[in-house]
């Protein structure tokens, strides 16, 4: 099961609630979670509803829902999430968002702590000591993870979140050792991996990147020969996988370069692929057959089908897919947490 943010979390907490746990309990039929982007950091935090994980307190309420996962038979892994730009000041007592270089993203809109739309603001750009402070609190947010009885960690590097906003060159804009060339782009990313494997073996890291996605205002020309440079670093370190977004599908293709397969990433990475996009259960087969990626991973499928894997094991109907305002945000309708999220019903046969 993919990352799925869906805003479910206390929001003056930052931690999981008990439909959380009804939540991941129902879907432990995975095999393997990837949690949704939990915060590393107040800094990071830029999702209202979402879940955080830099305090004891945060790990602890983790930890009644990595127990309800593995009692079930499943591993969950927990995904280290910094928002970067896309964050909003009024997460931050009213400090601008922070990024790689102070570009400001102009396409879609912020939410604010009350959840109201608002423009997405010009961020400041991270100094070197901050950037070393960031990555520290990947480190603790990571031995955190560990507390709370998580299987593993992804570093988020996807989605035009702050790794992301590092690796393109169009949101990095820097002329130090953390901008210009692949080496220095790639720099914080691979800084965090090694700060992680002080906590974790190399074997429960894992990196989620989308060299082809749109969303969050990122796609640059050089992406292709960019991504393979960051999955030929990667390699070096063995890390658990890498898990690889596809064109198209909910984040969109950026189209200024040629797309990024999941092959692509097999060769340079010269380990495990977990797929991710729009998949089905037949073309996950063909993409598992033609050996271009070791595992699928299924989200929004995931939303419906609590027991998409069984339902797929067993040739079951899938569920209807749920309203897409129920994704996250039952909060703007009114509705009770468990709306679109824990009432889909799990398969019985007639």
């Amino acid at each position: 099961m993919s990352p799925l943010t869906r805003g479910r979390a206390d929001t003056a907490t930052r931690a999981p609630t008990h439909e959380m746990e009804v939540y991941y309990g129902q879907r432990a039929g995975a095999g393997l979670i990837i949690s949704e982007g939990i915060a590393i950091s107040e800094q990071g935090y830029g999702w209202q509803g979402s879940p955080a994980m830099y305090t004891e307190e945060h790990a602890a309420a983790w930890k009644r829902i990595t127990d309800q996962v593995h009692a079930k038979g499943s591993k969950i892994v927990m995904q280290l999430w910094h928002t970067g730009r896309q964050s909003h000041s009024s997460f931050h007592n009213g400090a601008p968002p922070v990024s790689a270089s102070a570009i400001r993203l102009e396409i879609g809109h912020a939410r604010t702590v009350d959840y109201s739309e608002a423009p997405y603001e010009t961020p400041r750009e991270l100094s070197v000591d901050d950037i070393t402070a960031v990555v520290e609190e990947y480190r603790r947010s990571a031995e955190l993870a560990k507390l709370a009885g998580f299987d593993g960690v992804e570093i988020h590097g996807a989605n035009g979140y702050l790794i992301d906003q590092f690796l393109q060159s169009v949101t990095n804009h820097r002329t130090d050792r953390y901008g210009g060339s692949f080496e220095n782009r790639a720099r914080i990313l691979l800084e965090v991996v090694e700060a992680i494997q002080t906590v974790w073996p190399s074997d429960r890291i894992a990196v989620r990147l989308s060299p082809n996605g749109a969303f969050g205002g990122v796609g640059a020309p050089d992406n292709a020969d960019m991504f393979e440079y960051v999955a030929e670093r990667l390699a070096a370190y063995g890390l658990a996988y890498l898990a690889i977004i596809d064109a198209g599908g909910f984040l969109g293709f950026h189209g200024k370069c040629r797309p990024i397969t999941t092959f692509d990433a097999k060769k340079a990475f010269k380990g495990v692929v977990i797929a991710n996009g729009s998949y089905t259960r037949d073309t996950a087969e063909g993409a598992l057959r033609s050996g271009s990626s070791d595992l699928v991973a299924f989200g929004r499928l995931y939303i419906s089908n609590p027991d998409l894997a069984e339902r797929f094991q067993n040739d079951w109907p899938l569920n209807p897919s749920g309203p897409s305002e129920a994704y996250y945000g039952h909060r703007l309708l009114g509705k009770p947490p468990g709306y679109g999220y824990t009432d889909f019903p799990a398969f019985q046969s007639s």
